[in-house]
């Protein structure tokens, strides 16, 4: 943290102007934001503490993440945080003859790091220029918060409602917390994913749509020369380089990659990018970087596959597998020392419908909120939206303040701007109000 950040101080004036609704806001979220310092157990207690003044039952259950039986959905154990996590559940109990709504978000950050990066104080919630500063603030602090105030302000309003209940719920590194809950047995008639957007344009666009994402890594075997020479230079007509085979399987991922582009369309993708699908080779390590007089013996090609609702994680790891094999086939070598796919994370697109009531009674609540018709944002890959929807069948939308330089995207003083923050909570308990205060289908 620079000179300038460890003398930085909440502004005094932050709230002026305010009403005690929207100056309870601020604090809480700062609040949220300074108990980060002791981690997710100290955030986790101010949540609770929070829905407990509005009156709600709080709950604490806590679940293994590897544990949760999860549908359309996997991750190697080296892609998981191990250990215990917690869920904090908070209900308000209603008219079972009126909707019912599951709200979410996720209260674990990134791990504290990098802090000397940073021009304002991590942990103190300063506020400048409309922005409102701290650590994890856009991911997914101001989401916990907004649910938190929605359930106070809903149970403040006096009105007959369906059951309400917000989760907070880890998240990151696939600790499946709303999941967890939901195979628990918290269910709904539909659920709303609360997390501030990076896109620029915040409150106004809804998240409504979600592709699926695989992870995976391959590993192609050489083969050394026969010398105990520690260069390999003069020999390396009498090896197999692995680099070598590794372009031989990149250059099937990319043929597939063109021949499902081609074939593969969503209208929401196509309109907004032009492409439904793609796969993504981001790593490639072999050999050392100093020795390069000396051959590898292996040689690891990792990426992603994007692809829309409606594929299933088996039919696109079949296809790669095919791929792979195809190619493999043809060469002399790979026939004979196959090339191996090791699988790493693996979740299923999904989406609600624009004309969908849920969609529209988020879309009416963000419009009166803002003035402005929102859109649909389907560029979130791997959104939380897509766990109710794949886990238990419950439609679900997501929405959230404008925000930006996310600690999760490299960057620093990740930042909420506090009127759409508060815009946000104003949507949110609209949403509220309006979906559980109607009747039932059926």
């Amino acid at each position: 943290m620079s000179d300038s950040a460890t003398k930085a101080t909440p502004q005094p004036a932050a709230t002026d102007g305010k009403s005690d609704e929207e100056a309870e806001a601020i604090a809480f979220l700062r609040a949220l934001i300074a108990a980060q310092r002791d981690g997710e157990d100290a955030v986790q207690a101010l949540i609770a503490g929070k829905m407990q003044e509005a009156g709600a039952q709080v709950e604490n259950r806590p679940y293994e993440p590897a544990e949760v039986p999860v549908i359309g959905e996997f991750a190697s154990s080296k892609a998981q945080r191990a250990g215990t996590r917690v869920n904090v559940i908070g209900r308000l109990e209603g008219d079972p003859a009126r909707r019912s709504l599951l709200m979410f978000a996720h209260p674990d950050s990134e791990p504290v790091a990098g802090l000397e990066t940073w021009a304002h104080d991590p942990f103190a919630g300063t506020i400048e220029d409309g922005r409102l500063y701290g650590w994890g603030v856009a991911d997914d602090l101001a989401g916990i918060a907004v649910g938190a105030l929605a359930v106070a302000r809903a149970a403040r309003a006096g009105v007959a409602l369906g059951d309400v209940a917000m989760v907070s719920a880890p998240s990151k590194r696939h600790a499946r917390g709303v999941a967890a809950a939901m195979h628990q047995g918290l269910v709904a008639d539909a659920a709303l994913y609360l997390h501030p957007a990076e896109s620029g344009v915040g409150l106004n666009e809804i998240k409504a749509f979600a592709a699926g994402q695989l992870e995976f890594r391959i590993t192609v075997r050489g083969k050394f020369p026969p010398t105990n020479e520690p260069g390999h230079t003069a020999f390396a007509h009498l090896a197999i380089n692995p680099i070598d085979k590794a372009v031989v399987i990149h250059a099937a991922l990319r043929r597939l990659d063109a021949a499902r582009g081609a074939r593969i369309t969503h209208p929401a993708l196509e309109r907004e990018v032009g492409r439904s699908t793609n796969i993504l080779i981001s790593n490639m390590i072999c050999g050392e970087e100093y020795k390069l007089g000396r051959l590898n013996e292996t040689c690891a090609l990792s990426g992603a596959i994007s692809f829309p609702p409606g594929e299933t994680l088996e039919q696109v790891k079949a296809e790669v597998e095919a791929a792979i094999a195809e190619a493999c086939a043809a060469d002399p070598w790979l026939a004979e020392n196959p090339a191996e796919i090791d699988w790493l994370t693996g979740v299923t697109g999904a989406e609600c419908p624009p004309d969908h009531p849920l969609y529209r009674t988020a879309a009416r609540a963000v419009e009166e909120s803002t003035g402005s018709t929102p859109h649909v944002n389907p560029m979130h890959t791997s959104s939380d939206i897509r766990n109710p929807i794949v886990q238990k069948a419950i439609p679900t939308v997501g929405l959230g303040g404008l925000c930006g330089d996310l600690t999760q995207n490299g960057r620093h003083d990740e930042w909420i701007d506090v009127a759409d923050y508060l815009r946000t909570i104003s949507a949110t308990t609209a949403i509220v109000l309006d979906w559980c205060g109607a009747p039932r289908a059926g």
